[in-house]
Protein backbone atom coordinates (compact mmCIF):
# COMPACT_ATOMS: atom_id res chain seq x y z
CA UNK A 1 0.00 0.00 0.00
CA UNK A 2 1.33 3.21 -0.90
CA UNK A 3 0.55 6.43 1.08
CA UNK A 4 -2.66 8.60 -0.66
CA UNK A 5 -5.11 11.37 0.55
CA UNK A 6 -8.76 10.29 0.32
CA UNK A 7 -11.03 13.99 0.54
CA UNK A 8 -14.53 12.47 1.34
CA UNK A 9 -16.92 16.34 0.93
CA UNK A 10 -20.76 16.00 1.43
CA UNK A 11 -23.77 17.65 3.09
CA UNK A 12 -23.41 17.51 7.17
CA UNK A 13 -25.30 13.77 8.07
CA UNK A 14 -24.47 12.71 4.49
CA UNK A 15 -22.42 9.78 6.16
CA UNK A 16 -18.85 10.91 5.69
CA UNK A 17 -17.37 10.41 9.20
CA UNK A 18 -19.28 7.00 9.92
CA UNK A 19 -17.72 5.98 6.35
CA UNK A 20 -14.57 7.14 7.05
CA UNK A 21 -14.43 5.05 10.43
CA UNK A 22 -15.37 2.22 8.70
CA UNK A 23 -12.73 2.52 6.36
CA UNK A 24 -10.44 2.74 9.28
CA UNK A 25 -11.04 -0.57 10.53
CA UNK A 26 -10.53 -1.56 7.18
CA UNK A 27 -6.84 -0.02 5.93
CA UNK A 28 -4.53 -0.09 8.18
CA UNK A 29 -2.83 2.77 9.37
CA UNK A 30 -5.07 5.56 7.95
CA UNK A 31 -5.38 8.43 9.44
CA UNK A 32 -9.26 10.10 9.70
CA UNK A 33 -8.90 13.48 10.10
CA UNK A 34 -12.45 14.55 10.55
CA UNK A 35 -13.54 18.28 10.09
CA UNK A 36 -15.49 18.61 13.32
CA UNK A 37 -12.92 16.94 15.02
CA UNK A 38 -10.42 19.46 13.27
CA UNK A 39 -12.61 22.97 14.21
CA UNK A 40 -12.78 21.49 18.11
CA UNK A 41 -9.10 21.01 18.06
CA UNK A 42 -8.07 23.92 16.20
CA UNK A 43 -10.36 25.97 18.26
CA UNK A 44 -11.84 27.23 14.33
CA UNK A 45 -15.13 28.06 14.21
CA UNK A 46 -15.46 30.68 11.96
CA UNK A 47 -18.26 29.49 9.06
CA UNK A 48 -17.70 32.72 7.14
CA UNK A 49 -16.58 32.01 3.81
CA UNK A 50 -12.85 32.90 4.55
CA UNK A 51 -13.26 30.66 7.59
CA UNK A 52 -13.92 27.89 5.66
CA UNK A 53 -11.32 28.02 3.01
CA UNK A 54 -9.03 28.32 6.32
CA UNK A 55 -10.25 25.18 7.63
CA UNK A 56 -10.02 23.33 3.98
CA UNK A 57 -6.26 24.84 3.59
CA UNK A 58 -5.45 23.03 7.43
CA UNK A 59 -6.54 20.14 6.42
CA UNK A 60 -5.45 19.63 3.40
CA UNK A 61 -2.06 21.06 4.94
CA UNK A 62 -2.36 18.26 7.70
CA UNK A 63 -2.88 15.70 4.92
CA UNK A 64 -0.19 16.76 2.96
CA UNK A 65 2.17 16.62 5.59
CA UNK A 66 0.96 12.83 6.85
CA UNK A 67 1.53 11.61 2.82
CA UNK A 68 4.96 12.71 3.39
CA UNK A 69 5.28 10.64 6.28
CA UNK A 70 3.83 7.73 4.68
CA UNK A 71 0.82 8.08 6.13
CA UNK A 72 -2.64 7.15 3.92
CA UNK A 73 -5.41 9.73 5.25
CA UNK A 74 -9.28 10.13 5.11
CA UNK A 75 -10.17 13.51 5.47
CA UNK A 76 -13.77 13.98 5.96
CA UNK A 77 -15.07 17.35 6.25
CA UNK A 78 -17.98 19.22 4.22
CA UNK A 79 -16.26 21.68 2.00
CA UNK A 80 -18.81 23.18 0.45
CA UNK A 81 -17.10 25.43 -1.86
CA UNK A 82 -15.41 23.85 -4.89
CA UNK A 83 -12.65 25.82 -5.36
CA UNK A 84 -11.99 24.77 -1.98
CA UNK A 85 -11.88 21.17 -2.67
CA UNK A 86 -9.54 22.07 -5.90
CA UNK A 87 -6.86 23.96 -3.70
CA UNK A 88 -6.64 20.73 -1.47
CA UNK A 89 -6.20 18.84 -3.98
CA UNK A 90 -2.85 21.08 -5.31
CA UNK A 91 -1.43 21.39 -1.54
CA UNK A 92 -1.61 17.76 -2.01
CA UNK A 93 0.01 17.22 -5.04
CA UNK A 94 2.62 20.13 -4.05
CA UNK A 95 3.76 17.77 -1.74
CA UNK A 96 3.91 15.16 -4.60
CA UNK A 97 0.41 13.02 -2.98
CA UNK A 98 -1.88 11.15 -4.43
CA UNK A 99 -5.59 12.51 -4.10
CA UNK A 100 -8.69 11.61 -4.84
CA UNK A 101 -12.29 13.26 -4.12
CA UNK A 102 -15.22 11.12 -3.16
CA UNK A 103 -18.41 12.56 -2.96
CA UNK A 104 -20.75 11.62 0.03
CA UNK A 105 -23.59 11.92 -1.84
CA UNK A 106 -27.04 12.27 0.17
CA UNK A 107 -30.49 13.78 -0.39
CA UNK A 108 -30.82 16.78 2.21
CA UNK A 109 -34.26 15.52 3.53
CA UNK A 110 -32.47 12.35 4.20
CA UNK A 111 -29.15 13.94 5.80
CA UNK A 112 -32.18 15.92 7.96
CA UNK A 113 -33.70 12.37 9.19
CA UNK A 114 -30.13 11.02 10.61
CA UNK A 115 -29.37 14.65 12.01
CA UNK A 116 -29.28 13.55 16.02
CA UNK A 117 -27.66 16.83 16.79
CA UNK A 118 -30.83 18.87 15.61
CA UNK A 119 -28.61 21.04 13.57
CA UNK A 120 -30.43 21.24 10.80
CA UNK A 121 -33.83 22.06 12.60
CA UNK A 122 -31.86 24.92 15.07
CA UNK A 123 -30.32 26.25 11.08
CA UNK A 124 -33.99 26.49 9.74
CA UNK A 125 -34.99 28.46 13.44
CA UNK A 126 -32.22 31.07 12.61
CA UNK A 127 -30.00 29.76 15.32
CA UNK A 128 -27.23 28.53 12.89
CA UNK A 129 -27.17 31.23 10.36
CA UNK A 130 -24.39 29.68 7.89
CA UNK A 131 -24.97 26.18 8.22
CA UNK A 132 -24.50 24.27 5.09
CA UNK A 133 -27.69 23.45 2.79
CA UNK A 134 -29.96 25.91 5.09
CA UNK A 135 -28.13 29.28 5.17
CA UNK A 136 -24.63 28.44 2.66
CA UNK A 137 -24.58 26.84 0.16
CA UNK A 138 -23.07 23.20 -0.76
CA UNK A 139 -21.50 22.87 -4.49
CA UNK A 140 -21.54 19.32 -5.76
CA UNK A 141 -18.66 18.22 -7.36
CA UNK A 142 -18.64 18.70 -11.28
CA UNK A 143 -16.50 15.29 -11.20
CA UNK A 144 -15.29 13.70 -8.55
CA UNK A 145 -12.94 10.53 -8.32
CA UNK A 146 -15.82 9.04 -6.43
CA UNK A 147 -19.25 8.71 -5.61
CA UNK A 148 -20.78 6.51 -2.71
CA UNK A 149 -24.40 7.47 -2.46
CA UNK A 150 -25.42 6.68 1.13
CA UNK A 151 -28.61 6.72 0.90
CA UNK A 152 -28.42 3.54 -1.13
CA UNK A 153 -25.96 2.34 0.49
CA UNK A 154 -25.07 1.58 4.30
CA UNK A 155 -21.60 2.24 5.37
CA UNK A 156 -20.18 -0.90 4.90
CA UNK A 157 -21.55 -0.95 1.94
CA UNK A 158 -20.14 2.81 1.06
CA UNK A 159 -16.62 1.77 2.60
CA UNK A 160 -16.36 -1.44 0.83
CA UNK A 161 -17.08 1.25 -2.95
CA UNK A 162 -14.32 3.06 -1.50
CA UNK A 163 -11.81 0.04 -0.91
CA UNK A 164 -12.42 -1.29 -4.40
CA UNK A 165 -12.04 2.14 -5.77
CA UNK A 166 -8.90 2.38 -4.44
CA UNK A 167 -7.91 -0.90 -5.02
CA UNK A 168 -8.66 -0.07 -8.74
CA UNK A 169 -5.77 2.75 -8.61
CA UNK A 170 -3.41 0.62 -7.17
CA UNK A 171 -3.65 2.29 -4.11
CA UNK A 172 -3.90 -0.44 -2.08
Amino acid sequence: MRPFVLWMTGLPCSGKTSTARELQRRVPNLAVLDGDELREWLTDRDYTRAGRREHVRRAARLAALLFRHGVPSCVSTVSPYGDDRIEARRIVAGAGGAFAECYVRCPQAECERRDAKGMYARARAGLLPRFTGVGDPYEEPGSPDLVVDTSRAGVAESAGRVVDFLRSRGIL
